[in-house]
């Protein structure tokens, strides 16, 4: 593919336009999140409730990703990015003007829904557009440029969010529409070298596939709740698990699978997948835990903590670009070890600066660049090795492990947080003189207030309520400490891993892309 082909103009129009369509993505990743406090106490919602609100994009966005890869190239990435970019804007209109009373919640969730279902057609075209834009040796540049950005933007969600927040919750869900004006302005000025592919769809594998993600996320989502061993929790995630299997065998049969795994057949894409894999159950959950850190144990306010989780993206965007060009120059191998040891390092470190109630700004910043090393080398390889001219389905494939993994991550890590503070507040509250047939359901309320649930000191005397409250503060960045040093683990992981990796570059693609745009 030549700049003739592309256009060396258009090739900067299209990268720009597709950084406006994914930042909508990016900033609801992260915005919500900040407000969930407000919004659950403007709608009433539970607990439970706002924690869906919170998931449910998640889980869409993981479920449906693969489909969306498939569309895009059936039917033309440009259109593609047009209907997602619609069906978000609609969808955030809808969470923005949410009514109050019995009916919010399914309302709102179901708008989330809905957003998660618009972005996972939209990102995997988007992204298949900027990497058929560009040249296999320039790919890494304008990929860091695509990531480092669109995770900034993440970064931004917090940031503002706070802001927002102290006018109206429904000011972040506003916000989406002026960016989708301009992504959709940019989108039809640009033309993407892309023609679609027109085949059959497996809809068959597509309702398997995201059943499987969505039970086996809510399985360990639920877990904190249920129990691990109950009957439930281990009913979710084995028949999920089951019906991914079924999914990945269906796809070696139907005669037009919705994706196709002898992609999977060479080593590198094999260790950019695990990769992809392991370092997604770290980047999207470090905001949040980060982010619960900063505002309980901390005492941040809202904003506060979206300028806290900047040293984070500071790290991680540097980083990406310095990964995306030693992508070009030398493979993706060199990257991704640096990057896991550099990771690795840093939320080791910060996890002890976290037990001890401090900032730890620099092992923060650190984290993030260890992050953005083996991230953008890891996908851009990736996609580079694609078999043939679908770049809608590899990108489908790459983002939804990482969104797979994501949801994961927060599922998992989640749970894994609640119960090791839920533990230490009622170890806190016994010692306090609180009967311990009460302190459970007492930790439990002060663990879910970190959600908005507030009154959960409501019952405790007014002169214990300031140590107790400290205590909150010592027990939640003490369980936090457990998260952050599990993410120094995975990172660890990525080492090993990325060790195995061939570590050659890739000069060209596999095939040349279609010329003329959808």
């Amino acid at each position: 593919m030549s700049d003739t082909q592309v256009g060396t103009s258009n090739k900067w129009l299209v990268l720009t336009g597709m950084i406006f369509v994914v930042a909508m993505m990016s900033i609801d990743m992260t915005i919500v999140a900040i407000a969930a406090p407000a919004i659950e106490r403007g709608l009433g919602l539970s607990d439970e409730g706002i924690q869906w609100v919170v998931n449910g994009y998640l889980l869409a966005l993981a479920a449906v990703f693969l489909l969306g890869g498939r569309l895009a190239d059936n039917y033309g990435h440009k259109r593609m990015v047009i209907v997602g970019t619609v069906i978000f804007t609609v969808a955030s209109i809808l969470c923005a003007v949410t009514p109050e009373g019995g009916m919010a919640a399914a309302w709102i969730i179901t708008a989330r829904v809905l957003q998660g279902v618009g972005a996972a057609l939209m990102f995997p075209a988007a992204l298949g557009i900027v990497i058929a834009s560009f040249q296999a040796n320039e790919r890494g540049r304008a990929l860091a440029l695509f990531f480092g950005i669109s995770g900034l933007l993440t970064a931004v969600g917090p940031a503002v969010g706070g802001q927002l927040v102290a006018l109206d919750w429904r000011w972040v869900f506003w916000i989406n529409v002026p960016v989708a004006v301009i992504a959709l302005v940019l989108t039809f000025m640009s033309k993407p070298p892309l023609k679609p592919k027109r085949e059959p769809v497996d809809w068959t594998s597509a309702v398997i596939g995201g059943l499987g993600m969505a039970l086996s996320v809510y399985g360990f989502q639920q877990a904190g709740e249920w129990g691990w061993f109950d009957i439930r929790t281990i009913g979710c995630i084995v028949v999920g698990l089951v019906a991914i299997g079924l999914f990945a065998k269906r796809q070696q049969t139907v005669q037009y699978p919705l994706t196709r795994l002898d992609m999977f057949s060479g080593r590198a894409f094999q260790i950019d997948s695990i990769m992809l894999f392991l370092v997604a159950m770290v980047f999207i959950p470090v905001f949040f835990f980060a982010s619960l850190y900063a505002q309980i144990s901390l005492g941040y306010s809202a904003s506060q903590a979206g300028l806290f989780l900047l040293y984070f993206f500071l790290g991680f965007g540097v980083a990406s670009q310095m990964g995306g060009k030693q992508l070009d120059e030398r493979g993706a191998r060199i990257p991704m070890v640096l990057g896991s040891i550099v990771g690795a390092i840093g939320f080791y470190q910060w996890a002890n600066a976290v037990r001890d109630m401090q900032q730890g700004t620099w092992w923060l910043i650190m984290a993030g660049a260890g992050v953005g090393l083996v991230l953008v080398p890891a996908n851009t390889d990736a996609v580079n090795r694609a078999v043939g001219t679908l770049y809608g389905e590899v990108t489908g494939i790459t983002q939804t492990i990482r969104n797979y993994s994501s949801a994961l991550g927060m599922a998992a890590l989640g749970t894994v947080m609640l119960n090791s503070v839920h533990g230490k507040l009622t170890n806190t509250l016994v010692g306090m003189g609180v009967p311990s047939d009460q302190a459970g359901d007492a930790a439990t309320a002060l663990a879910n207030s970190s959600y908005g649930g507030g009154g959960a000191l409501e019952n405790i005397p007014a002169s214990d309520q300031a140590a107790l409250m400290k205590a909150v503060q010592s027990d939640f960045a003490n369980g936090l400490h457990t998260v952050f040093l599990v993410m120094a683990v995975l990172m660890v992981l990525c080492f090993f891993f990325a060790l195995l990796h061939p570590g050659d570059r890739v000069e060209t693609p596999d095939e040349e892309p279609v010329e003329a745009a959808a």
